[in-house]
């Protein structure tokens, strides 16, 4: 499967001008509809010249400006779709499909740790390691269990973990307690929670910091989030797979875990004490 411009862009930003790196950012923060417009609107939207935008189309290996658009209008059919666009319901999964899938689940695993950068993926788990920053964790209908996951773990080895269950409305109670110190991490993958969107625009409001963790059509939340890692969830069901979002948890764990040494050692130690 060819990488996603998202995945383009997370691969070559460190080596970018900073020109170049301003038009990436507009481009995550605003993605994929400020490059479906012409490299003049986008070279004012990022507040660089159009030879800037030119450059930067190119440096993500597009031979063209059209052949860049085309890559993101394929990218935008493949967000809007539902389970049910995607194929007729199966009745039977038969040894071979199976196998297909699994297959596809590894290499979703394998790419999206090919597009995550060692920088960032150490700034998200230094970040999520802070005690001095409490965390609120949520996400949408399928990917709100990934969050429960790492919110349940990362409880276990620092304070001030807050899991944002059952309605949406009543999240916005929670916006009171959260300022600048704060971290939000949300799960959004296709097709994306609208009220989960409208809670992070909300807290970025508030100075909260938004670590989003999206698929690689990147959930509207981006436009908002300081830290943003997208994972493969294409598969050749009528279902997304999260299984690259679970790995992805999990490796998270492990530095948290890793990070926090003996001071979660020991919160773990007292929290077994009270069993």
């Amino acid at each position: 499967m060819e990488p996603s411009v998202a995945e383009r862009i997370a691969d070559r930003i460190d080596q970018m001008p900073a020109g170049e790196r301003r038009a990436a950012q507009t481009l995550i923060a605003n993605y994929p509809l400020i490059g479906l417009r012409t490299v003049a609107e986008f070279a004012q939207q990022a507040e660089v010249s159009s030879p800037t935008i030119l450059r930067f189309v190119a440096r993500l290996g597009f031979q063209n400006y059209p052949d860049f658009q085309a890559a993101l209008q394929a990218e935008l059919a493949a967000q809007l779709q539902s389970p049910l666009s995607r194929t007729v319901m199966p009745t039977k999964v038969a040894p071979a499909e199976a196998a297909t899938i699994v297959d596809s689940a590894v290499e979703n695993i394998r790419e999206t740790f090919q597009h995550i950068s060692a920088k960032q993926f150490s700034a998200v788990a230094t970040r999520l390691s802070d005690p001095r920053s409490r965390l609120y964790l949520s996400g949408g209908r399928f990917s709100d269990p990934i969050a429960r996951y790492l919110a349940a773990h990362l409880a276990l080895l620092r304070p001030g973990v807050v899991h944002l269950a059952g309605q949406e409305s009543t999240w916005r109670d929670k916006l009171a307690d959260m300022g600048k110190k704060d971290c939000l991490v949300a799960f959004d993958i296709r097709r994306y929670q609208t009220g989960l969107a409208d809670f992070a625009e909300k807290a970025a409001r508030r100075g909260v910091t938004i670590i989003l963790f999206t698929d690689q059509w990147v959930s509207p939340i981006a436009r908002f989030a300081r830290h943003v890692i997208s994972a493969r969830t294409a598969s050749p069901s009528a279902w997304d797979s999260s299984a690259a979002l679970f790995v992805l948890a999990e490796t998270l764990i492990d530095a948290v875990t890793r990070e926090r040494a003996d001071q979660g050692a020991k919160r773990m130690q007292d929290i077994e004490s009270l069993r």
